[in-house]
């Protein structure tokens, strides 16, 4: 299992600070990414949390998963590897 795990259906007023607060409860977060729109700035709604260990991973997997959190209900899984996307 993968230390870093995508997370989806983050509130849009989620701060990385209060994810990675949140996370923080399943072991020690290394770092914390709330993708955002390149043109208007606002969350997209998901991100990238990466644990220390896949012991952690798991914890927070376990934890998150189709929790609520702050009014909206999280997807939690560990992230596949990013893929070649094609120029726009």
């Amino acid at each position: 299992m993968g230390k870093r795990l995508y997370v989806g259906g983050i509130p849009y007023q989620t701060s990385e600070d209060s994810l990675k607060e949140a996370f923080s409860k399943a072991g020690a977060v290394e770092s914390v990414s709330i993708i955002t729109d390149k043109f208007s700035g606002r969350s997209k709604g998901f991100g990238f949390v990466e644990m220390s260990t896949d012991e952690e991973a798991k914890a927070a997997i376990e934890m998150f998963h189709e929790k609520d959190f702050e009014g909206r209900t999280l997807t939690v899984n560990e992230a596949r590897p990013m893929t070649e996307r094609r120029p726009q």
